[in-house]
């Protein structure tokens, strides 16, 4: 498998498995089945896993699968949702979040550690949920006087290798979280021909997540895309259950034309979105949201074929599908 740097991390493979489908939250699957599609991961090239508290049954399959013994050449994420607690309170609940996701999985130190919350302006007012700021933002003050000194401490004692943030949020506040002072290593950016974090996303203004790629390669940081099938949008079908006014689902409505358009290729939609997502300029690893060794090995063709042609990538553009 083909590999980049990551921001500090050398020869990352160009597939990251991810820890929501092996956590069990993208549809049905077993610990057995997820713990398989960890071992195939590893053996089709994957050298890079990343894991949060809040992804199921994540954080124990990881234990289970390695007892505590990670391959020399496998690198291991995990997260934190933090909100904007009191002042008083940020370092410990990162803190934590760490050490609980470090117990959980049976590990002393994890390579990248993210801030999986929405960065947000001190003012910033949620649309119709005035609330979120606390509970799902983390604000700006909150965010560069106290979450980065922490996660700068942590780095220095050696319980994470580098810190970085989720680029899901507020795309005026992740652009300035990109060119601060003091950048995180890693983001993580939707990356998919939509351009939707689909229930991911919390605000009204447009989606920017190119921008933010760019602006990231600028500064020097790594590249995670996420969301390449866009919670099963681009898929075939959407093999959960959603609620009609699911943004998933509204997104997987809204990509009728891209079903059509795959099957006058003759192409799996999820194996072209894959694969689209791997074209994108800027992209360093996409995290993949396989729950079994079948969608993975999907996954292991489509970064085997390669970047898709200019005329393809042309062709889905023309389709019109950006929000």
């Amino acid at each position: 498998m083909k590999t980049n740097s990551l921001g500090p991390l050398e020869n990352v493979s160009r597939l990251t498995l991810g820890g929501g489908g092996i956590g069990m939250i993208w549809g049905q699957s077993s610990h057995k089945e997820a713990s398989a599609t960890i071992h195939a991961a590893i053996d089709g090239g994957i050298n890079l896993i990343d894991t949060a508290p809040m992804y199921g049954a994540c954080e124990s399959v990881i234990a289970d699968t390695f007892a505590g013994q990670l391959p020399d050449h496998i690198r291991i994420t995990s997260k934190c949702w933090l909100g904007t607690p009191a002042k008083n309170d940020i370092a410990a609940r990162v803190t934590q979040s760490l050490d609980a996701s470090l117990t959980a999985m049976r590990l002393s130190h994890v390579d990248i550690f993210f801030l999986h919350s929405n960065i947000c302006d001190d003012d910033y007012a949620y649309p119709g949920k005035p609330e979120m700021r606390d509970t799902a933002g983390t604000t700006w003050s909150a965010y560069t006087e106290h979450f980065i000194p922490v996660v700068e401490a942590l780095k220095a004692a050696g319980k994470i290798g580098a810190w970085a943030i989720t680029g899901s949020g507020i795309p005026s506040t992740i652009l300035r979280a990109l060119d601060h002072d003091k950048k995180p290593a890693v983001v993580q950016a939707v990356t998919n021909l939509l351009d939707s974090a689909g229930s991911m996303r919390r605000y009204t203004e447009p989606a920017a997540p190119r921008r933010a790629i760019a602006a990231a390669k600028a500064n020097g940081i790594g590249v995670m895309g996420i969301r390449a099938v866009q919670a099963g949008a681009l898929t075939a079908k959407i093999d959960r259950k959603t609620s009609p006014n699911n943004p998933d689902t509204k997104d997987y409505e809204h990509a009728r034309s891209w079903r059509e358009f795959c099957s006058e290729h003759g192409e799996d939609p999820a194996m072209l979105a894959h694969r689209y997502a791997l074209s994108m300029d800027g992209v360093d690893t996409v995290v993949l949201g396989v729950k079994n060794c079948s969608e993975l090995a999907q996954c292991l063709e489509a970064e085997r074929l390669g970047p898709l042609e200019p005329a393809m990538i042309a062709a889905i553009d023309a389709l019109g599908l950006r929000h």
